[in-house]
């Protein structure tokens, strides 16, 4: 199996999920990724639920073994002289640092990217950037997600604003951080500059970057978008409809093409030619009228058989699975989407397994999330070169 980005070193100072899931992406990708934890504590990660439990009746974090995979963990206490000396040693040896602290916190440790060899490529990660009025105000993916705007176009028009349903902020933040580091690692390197740089992942960012049309309508237009539920303002039929047997199909149909394949999936070829759904403008100003004839239509069939219809028409559709829907679908089973990881605490557990492939390749499960500090010993012995005797020393001061 190709691994492209093998023989690069990332240093993990994140905690939670964004940081954590940039060095992730580079580590399916082949990077060695070195996980710094605090001694004793380790990423808040470990403490989010829900959980399974381990041998001894003890509540294990499957947050954390989705999450923290794929990596090698080392206790350092980064807010000390001697952890600061071994962090600034490890990176000497590293390509990549990635980091999540509030604004000011490695200046105030003496470990910032100034202070770090300039061959080092760092993505640091904050919800409202390094500078800037708000640079230090604390929030995690809700805070991006109301101050984005995002929160505020999702859900019903006449209910309060909804968060959806995964941390998206944390997740698209590391994967737009990820695209930054390997740009600037290929400048570094097949440019021959030789030198790395600072990347600056603002969460807010992440999310203000996927808000489509928003800025500019309310530049040129003056609207201010406004949650539509489940359907669009702009285009119909789009949205989710309840089949006869209690699901729900998504479908769209508000381009004139696919309205008209929806038309024939729906045996009803006269609403083409009808005036008040000729064209996609007519069709959004009528959009009440043809979501609830949509809506008629799928009430009337299982999900299923409104699925294979409208499959067969080209249709954009589909059942909206839940999780148990999609693991035992038979295109997820033979496109191996899903992964079995060897945990050192629960053994073999299910997950998703790295993303994107490489045509003709299955990706190799990823190792599975280590235990708290089980890689200091041999990270520290053969990348900073301390003895046994030194390592003792710096467990019994808490260094480590």
């Amino acid at each position: 199996m190709r691994r492209p980005l093998a023989g690069l070193r990332v240093i993990d100072l994140g905690s939670r999920v964004s940081a954590p899931f940039c060095s992730a992406i580079l580590g399916e990708q082949g990077a060695e990724i070195i996980k710094i934890e605090e001694p004793v504590r380790g990423d808040r990660l470990r403490e989010l639920g829900p959980y399974a439990h381990d041998d001894d009746g003890e509540p294990y974090s499957l947050y954390w073994s989705v999450e923290g995979r794929g990596r090698k963990s080392v206790t350092i206490d980064l807010r000390r002289p001697q952890g600061q000396e071994l962090l600034r040693s490890l990176a000497d040896s590293s390509d990549v640092v990635v980091e999540s602290f509030r604004p000011g916190t490695l200046e105030r440790w003496n470990i910032d990217p100034s202070r770090l060899s300039p061959h080092l490529v760092t993505a640091r990660f904050s919800l409202f950037g390094q500078d800037g009025p708000k640079s230090l105000v604390v929030g995690l993916n809700g805070s991006a997600l109301a101050f984005s705007g995002l929160m505020h176009l999702t859900g019903d028009p006449d209910r309060a604003p909804a968060r959806p349903g995964v941390n998206i902020a944390g997740y698209l933040s590391g994967v737009f951080a990820a695209q930054a580091v390997t740009s600037l690692l290929y400048e570094r390197d097949a440019r021959g500059t030789g030198t790395g740089g600072v990347i600056d992942v603002f969460m807010y960012g992440s999310i203000l970057r996927i808000m489509e049309w928003t800025i500019a309508a309310h530049d040129r237009l003056g609207m201010v978008r406004n949650r539509s539920g489940d359907s669009l303002d702009i285009a119909a039929p789009v949205g989710n409809y309840a089949s006869r047997d209690g699901r729900y199909v998504y479908l769209v149909g508000g381009s004139q093409t696919f309205f008209e394949r929806l038309c024939r999936a729906m045996d009803r070829l006269e609403l083409a030619r009808d005036e008040r759904f000729a064209d996609a403008a007519a069709r959004a100003h009528n959009r009440v009228e043809i979501n609830a004839i949509v809506a008629r239509w799928v009430s009337g069939l299982d999900a299923d058989e409104a699925e294979v219809r409208l499959v067969a028409c080209d249709v954009p559709a589909g059942k909206i699975y839940d999780v148990a829907d999609f693991a035992a679908d038979e295109h997820v089973q033979a496109r191996g989407d899903i992964c079995t990881v060897q945990d050192p605490v629960i053994g073999p557990v299910r997950q998703q397994a790295p993303f994107p492939r490489l045509v003709g390749e299955t990706p190799a499960a990823p190792e599975g999330a280590p235990l708290l500090g089980e890689h200091t010993d041999e990270v520290l012995s053969s990348l900073v070169g301390l003895s046994a005797t030194g390592l003792n020393e710096l467990r019994a001061d808490g260094i480590i």
